[in-house]
């Protein structure tokens, strides 16, 4: 009977460990899927919630939905309406991007000339007005050339970087303010913009093959639309007694303030990183895409399979986002961006095995291997920027946020520009046409080359994490006293009283 009593009591036990493990097996996963709404409620009750909604709009819908949408809608409009050669294509497509260079101006704009009394509603609000005129002429003249055609496409694109540099002030801002959560409001703007892109790309080919290019404009015409709507839902406090005479006196302060930062080598150092490490990644996109879908020499993808392919590039770019927001978000920036930069330039080198055709030998179908070589090349990229956005939010100075940091992302859009010019140069120079790709590898090659070659270069990184200060103290100091953004954005007051 006493034995009888301990083995009863034994599998007591045992059951009610065993209820006690799936518990807290069934919590572990609850936790885990609701860990991502409880970081976004977190950063809502720190950083109020107006913040996140607009960060969300802006760069899930206005920066990250729109690029899926008209990323393939621009290509196949220049290549198969306009008929351009492919290193043609990539010399207009950064022209469409030259009002991002521009951002200095805007962020000027936005930190010290209000307009009705506000600092950044009315520049949400004209931006998305340009957005929308823009695309719903690109949509319904159907008449319309290709000098009338860029035009329209660089006021779409001025559209989205007034809005950018709106929201990135904003960023700056709190991350100035909430030093700890620099690196999760980075991660937010990475997520929801990737998701976005993950959406746009998606439907993307689907819908340039059901309405044309044309008619994505037309769609296109919507996020804008939300953009105008941030500009209205924004809180922000009415500025009284604001003089309009000193608003020349606030851009030369703006200005000096500026050239101080600059001249520091703490600044400059990381900003000429950037700008080599970015110029020096030749951009042959273009000569992929029209090989892509050439119908003899590539693997003659549909429009919906090139979306797809993209689709997979977001979503690894979505992984790569979560990958430094878990694991390596706490890393000395040198760290990452050495192990990135490698692996960035070694990435490069699929493409190279697709374009000579060893995937097939291998036995790997070229859509099985594209969306691989796609969705690394994403991530690792991803993960390279993600730390450089981290680095920039921490070299701007109070009062002029939105200014210096707008004028930190024109560097970074110089170094695209210059790095797409240079790779349509070598399309040019190789004799890579629209029906003419043999020497496509060789341009592979020289680019995947040139992308190892800024890990010369981290010299110019700071050792530091991102956890700390860049700035020295003496910038800090005067961040401190500079009166210039003494009517904060209600918002900011929002934050600092949460």
């Amino acid at each position: 009977m006493e034995m009888e009593a301990d083995s009863q009591e034994r599998e007591a036990l045992h059951h009610e460990a065993q209820n006690q493990k799936e518990k807290f097996s069934v919590k572990g996963l609850w936790d885990l899927l609701w860990s991502p709404i409880n970081w976004v409620k977190m950063l809502s009750s720190e950083l109020h919630w107006s913040f996140v909604i607009s960060v969300v709009m802006v760069y899930g819908i206005s920066q990250g939905l729109s690029m899926g949408l008209s990323r393939i809608s621009i290509q196949y409009y220049l290549k198969d309406e306009q008929k351009v050669q492919p290193s043609e294509a990539q010399v207009y497509l950064g022209i469409i991007q030259i009002p991002w260079m521009v951002k200095p101006l805007w962020g000027l704009f936005t930190d010290a000339l209000p307009i009705l009394g506000y600092r950044r509603k009315p520049y949400f609000v004209f931006a998305g007005l340009i957005g929308v005129v823009s695309m719903l002429v690109l949509s319904l003249d159907k008449k319309l050339d290709l000098t009338m055609s860029l035009l329209s496409l660089m006021v779409g694109s001025a559209g989205v970087a007034i809005a950018d540099v709106t929201i990135d002030a904003c960023v700056t801002e709190n991350s100035i303010s909430h030093p700890s959560l620099a690196g999760d409001m980075q991660s937010l703007c990475g997520l929801t913009s990737s998701v976005g892109a993950l959406v746009g790309f998606s439907v993307s080919g689907f819908f340039v093959h059901i309405l044309g290019p044309k008619g994505v404009f037309g769609l296109l015409s919507i996020p804008p639309a939300l953009v105008i709507f941030v500009g209205m839902m924004l809180r922000e406090s009415h500025l009284h007694n604001f003089s309009h005479g000193r608003v020349s006196e606030k851009f030369a302060d703006s200005g000096k303030a500026m050239w101080t930062t600059l001249k520091c080598s703490s600044v400059w150092r990381p900003c000429l990183y950037m700008y080599l490490s970015l110029a020096l990644s030749l951009s042959v996109r273009e000569g992929m895409f029209y090989w892509y879908t050439d119908a003899k020499g590539g693997p003659s993808f549909s429009k919906e399979v090139v979306g797809s392919i993209f689709s997979i590039g977001a979503l690894g770019s979505l992984f790569g986002v979560l990958l430094y927001q878990n694991f390596f978000k706490s890393y000395p920036f040198r760290d990452v961006l050495f192990w990135t930069q490698l692996l960035y330039g070694l990435s490069g080198l699929l493409d190279l095995v697709f374009v000579l055709r060893i995937n097939l030998k291998l036995g790997l179908p070229d859509y099985l291997f594209v969306v691989i070589d796609e969705a690394v090349s994403q991530m690792i990229g991803r993960l390279k920027w993600m730390p450089l956005l981290v680095l920039s939010s921490k070299l701007c100075p109070a009062g002029i946020e939105g200014t210096f940091f707008a004028l930190l992302m024109s560097i970074d859009h110089v170094g695209i520009l210059s790095s797409t010019w240079a790779g349509g140069l070598l399309l040019h120079i190789l004799n890579i046409t629209r029906t003419q790709f043999e020497n496509l590898w060789m341009a592979i090659l020289i680019r995947s080359i040139l992308r190892i070659l800024p890990i010369a270069l981290l010299f110019l990184i700071p050792r530091a994490d991102p956890s700390s200060s860049i700035l020295p103290s003496e910038i800090l100091r005067t961040k401190k006293g500079d009166d210039l953004e003494s009517e904060n954005l209600e918002m900011a007051s929002l934050v600092n009283g949460v």
